[in-house]
């Protein structure tokens, strides 16, 4: 992955870009020094300059049967508090207090995206934010899915033109073998991950992720390895850490990445770009409490992943970016789930100067068209679905004690000894 140098250090943004699958650990998902993740400015890169923008997205962000039932959201508001103290206090120096307020937030299900905008300068710009949210899996019910964060950052010389930033933070269908089903899944994701029109002159293509002037989508994508055959079979998982231990043994590895490769061949992500994910180990699968321990369980893979586009970019030039990435790596020194934290600090250019908002070049050839209608019949159907069967997952879990396979058998159990006594007392008819 290749920058741009002509973009102007003079007309830039600095973004901070964080992700993370916390393994549905609730509330306990999220260390309270969180100085090596969020403010990587000070501790991972000596980068001095607090970021303009900060977006942390969240992946398996509680248990899935209480996700369903919408209490995520409570987890969420828990974590704005911690988050945003956390900013402040690590991008705060020489006595200097540097404020941030929270944007906007957005979850579904187990999916999570909050976005801050520094006080003092882009944070006093900022209008029309909206958030969306769709579902992916079986019926749509959101066991995986995205929530997306849109906003416009006004023309520094009043209303009206500037640029517009949307963030998507997803989770995409897991396994090795399942690669055709993530490409459903961006498939699902451009065509109903829809924001709400804002005049009447709007098209249903300015509802698309792409009617934007800078994209960046994080998250859980998946990704796994396609590793390649020896002469005796395909290589063993101690193979393969041996190959991605090493920066020349990770350059070899990357073409085995399935998301790069999909990428490369115009099949999904269209018109994003990434930096050099190979410079750092891979982000899964872990041993939980062991911070550089592989589990046996998976070959290793780049699944946390951070992509980002803007309005400068060419098709023509796919490994070219006008973003700048000045930091992109994970934080091992987190072990409370079996994936590492992501973060990525980016130099975007801006466009704040504009009298005129500029789009992706995709916007006017959309890689999927939107269905708005059908994109609100599955987003609350599944919704509907999930929120049953969320329900009846947590009485399970509740008659089970703790445990929804123990409280299924009581429920068995139960129903049969009813069923026996109504015969018991009243006979067959």
């Amino acid at each position: 992955m290749t920058s741009t140098s002509e973009a102007s250090h003079s007309r830039s943004l600095i973004v901070q870009i964080a992700t993370y699958n916390t393994n549905l650990q609730g509330s306990q998902g999220t260390p309270q020094d969180l100085v090596d993740w969020l403010a990587p400015t000070l501790s991972a890169s000596h980068f001095r300059e607090p970021p303009d923008i900060v977006a942390v997205g969240f992946q398996e962000l509680l248990p899935l049967h209480l996700g369903l039932t919408g209490l995520s959201k409570g987890v969420v508001a828990s974590r704005d508090e911690l988050l945003r103290s956390q900013i402040e206090k690590h991008n705060s120096s020489s006595g200097e207090h540097v404020a941030y307020t929270l944007v906007a937030k957005a979850v579904n299900v187990g999916v999570a995206l909050l976005i801050y905008a520094r006080d003092h300068g882009v944070g006093q710009r900022i209008c029309d934010v909206q958030t969306a949210w769709t579902g992916f899996g079986p019926a749509w019910v959101g066991n995986k899915g995205a929530v997306g964060i849109r906003f416009r950052i006004s023309s520094e010389f009043g209303a009206g033109g500037g640029e517009i930033m949307t963030f998507v933070c997803a989770h995409l269908t897991a396994h090795v073998h399942n690669m055709k089903s993530r490409l459903r899944d961006w498939e699902h994701m451009v065509k109903t991950l829809l924001f709400a029109n804002t005049s009447r002159e709007s098209t249903i293509a300015d509802s698309s992720i792409y009617a934007t002037s800078h994209l960046f989508v994080l998250g859980d994508t998946n990704s796994r390895l396609d590793v390649p055959m020896s002469d005796n079979g395909p290589l063993t998982h101690d193979e393969v850490v041996a190959q991605i231990s090493t920066p020349e043994g990770r350059e070899r590895a990357k073409n085995w990445d399935q998301l790069r490769r999909e990428i490369s061949l115009g099949n999904t992500f269209h018109g994003l770009r990434e930096g050099e994910f190979w410079e750092f180990p891979p982000s899964y699968k872990y041993t939980i409490g062991e911070v550089d321990t592989f589990s046996q369980k998976r070959l290793p893979a780049w699944t946390d992943r951070i992509l980002y586009t803007t309005y400068l970019d060419s098709p023509a030039t796919p490994e070219a970016s006008y973003i700048i990435p000045m930091l992109y790596t994970t934080v091992p020194s987190y072990t409370t789930s079996d994936h590492k934290p992501v973060v990525a600090l980016l130099r975007v250019p801006s466009a704040a100067a504009s009298s005129l908002t500029p789009m992706l070049r995709h916007y006017g050839n959309l890689p999927f068209q939107p269905a708005y209608y059908p994109a609100l019949i599955k987003k609350y159907v599944g919704k509907l679905l999930g929120w049953v069967l969320g329900w009846f997952w947590c009485a399970l879990w509740f008659i089970g004690a703790g445990h929804a396979g123990v409280g299924l058998g009581n429920f068995i159990v139960g129903a049969g000894a009813a069923a026996w006594w109504k015969v018991r007392w009243f006979g067959t008819n």
